[in-house]
């Protein structure tokens, strides 16, 4: 009996009643300072920055107070300005607190190198997909006396002999020699 009595006594609930205030007191001021620290309700609308110049970018998002990182360049594509703006994250039109950071992807100056694989020796059937998949395209197609129809004999650049092995841009264009079957 004497717990309930404890429990009863003017003391502790004057204590309790104390307890309650200090955490409504806490919560309200809490709320309070959220509201403040954290921006709430304002938003900011993220302007599209494709196509645009990393200079262009900065003035932008300077003048509404938000922050950018260059995340990496993409693979080349040639409908961007060099150096420009192919991503954004968020996108263009979504509401932002202030100084939130836009990420960006960059176009590269160009398609990137790749090694051009031996298909000497080989079929025209076979070489072609080869440098395809590599996204190569095919130029001209000559043939050359050779018992070995359609083979790979030489592949050439701009004129000259390419050697397997060598760094060429995405997208050049290799000529091939082929053999026509004849002694």
């Amino acid at each position: 009996m004497s717990l309930l009595k404890f429990i009863l006594s003017k003391t502790f609930l004057i204590q309790i009643g104390l307890v309650i205030v200090a955490i409504i007191v806490l919560c309200f001021l809490s709320l309070q300072w959220l509201n403040s620290s954290t921006n709430h309700d304002q938003r900011i609308e993220v302007p599209d920055l494709s196509k645009m110049s990393l200079d262009r970018v900065q003035m932008a998002l300077e003048e509404q107070n938000l922050n950018f990182e260059v995340q990496d360049s993409a693979n080349y594509n040639p409908k961007y300005p060099k150096y420009s703006v192919i991503e954004q994250n968020p996108p263009p039109g979504n509401l932002v607190k202030e100084k939130r950071k836009i990420y960006l992807v960059l176009n590269p100056s160009g398609y990137r190198k790749v090694k051009v694989p031996n298909v000497i020796h080989t079929t025209r059937r076979q070489a072609q997909p080869i440098l395809r998949a590599l996204e190569f395209n095919i130029g001209s197609i000559t043939y050359k006396p050779n018992i070995a129809r359609d083979m790979v004999l030489e592949m050439r650049y701009k004129g000259k002999t390419l050697k397997p092995g060598t760094h060429l841009m995405k997208t050049s264009k290799i000529d091939l020699v082929l053999g026509d079957g004849t002694r």
